[in-house]
């Protein structure tokens, strides 16, 4: 585990709870906090550099800044990897990594743990087997609580690439459709931050799909009531709705995705299954983010590249 930040920890928790697992290695940029949480919770720390040949797979959890080293670490050892997304901020750097790890025959799966959650499990389900027909609309909810704090808004690559970036892989996966056309506006109702970093903490988006079906997404980094994420379709034979206001956070709600997503890696690291969730799904929803910094900034509707 490479990152034992909040989601870092939760990660090594579950993993050191799986019975497949025989050690959990745990490293960080704060080697003091790699040990004080070894010590905690029995996994073992090491350094950094000292990882890639004590393991069998990794998990990055670190932020996104170190994404790209520590992939190509990891593909020069051969290692499968679950990187939690973006892979990287710039999406020409997220794709030369990729090709890095590809080229190296390293298996990558990308951190998208809606993918795992059995209401969007079972939405996929609905609209693969035809129950709603032809579909005709889609809207997507990605509302946090409360907001991240200050010193996160200028690395977190603003409301697309960090929280809309959901709804951009989780509708292609539902759906079987990619978003080819979008235009995103956005607005500031709550702290200075992001504006003054050129973001916005509410987002509305319209799309359209490859099949020129209609939908649309929205953001917010603020909604005290709860934590609010949900994916509602319709089609010529009925609607689906999945999701909605829980308290508590992301991982209060995905908490059982995570773990679900994590014994998919473990399993994809042992040669049992397919990648569920590889690097060039992540590219196509980063893709769709980049579209819709373009379109809020220039004010008009973008074609998907």
């Amino acid at each position: 585990m490479l990152g034992v930040g909040r989601i870092g920890a939760f990660h090594a928790r579950a993993l050191g709870g799986m019975a497949e697992v025989e050690q959990v290695v745990v490293a960080d940029a704060d080697h003091g906090r790699a040990e004080e949480f070894a010590a905690r919770s029995g996994a073992e720390a090491a350094r950094s550099t000292e990882v890639y040949g004590r393991v069998d797979a990794v998990v990055i959890a670190a932020p996104t800044a170190v994404h790209v080293e520590l992939l190509r670490r990891a593909a020069d050892a051969r290692l499968p990897i679950l990187c939690e997304k973006p892979i990287a901020l710039d999406p020409t750097v997220a794709r030369e990594a990729v090709e890095y790890v590809r080229a190296r025959g390293a298996e990558l799966q990308v951190g998208f743990q809606r993918r795992f959650d059995p209401m969007y499990l079972a939405a996929r389900e609905v609209v693969r087997a035809g129950a709603l027909g032809t579909l005709t609309r889609v809207h997507a909810v990605s509302v946090d609580r409360r907001p991240p704090p200050p010193e996160f808004v200028p690395t977190s690559g603003g409301i697309y690439r960090d929280t809309h970036i959901h709804d951009f892989d989780i509708v292609p996966w539902v759906t079987g459709l990619p978003i080819v056309e979008v235009t995103a506006i956005g607005a500031n109702r709550g702290a200075a931050v992001f504006r003054e970093h050129d973001d916005v903490d509410v987002s509305a988006v319209l799309f359209r799909l490859a099949d020129g079906t209609l939908g649309t997404a929205h953001a917010g980094r603020r909604h005290e009531p709860g934590y609010d994420v949900r994916l509602e379709l319709a089609g010529t034979h009925g609607t689906h709705a999945c999701g909605g206001v829980t308290e508590g956070d992301f991982l209060t709600r995905f908490a059982d995705a995570y773990r679900a997503e994590l014994a998919a890696f473990v399993a994809l690291a042992a040669g049992r299954i397919d990648n569920p969730c590889p690097a060039p799904a992540a590219l196509a929803a980063q893709a769709v983010a980049e579209a819709c910094v373009v379109s809020r900034r220039e004010g008009r509707t973008v074609r998907v590249e």
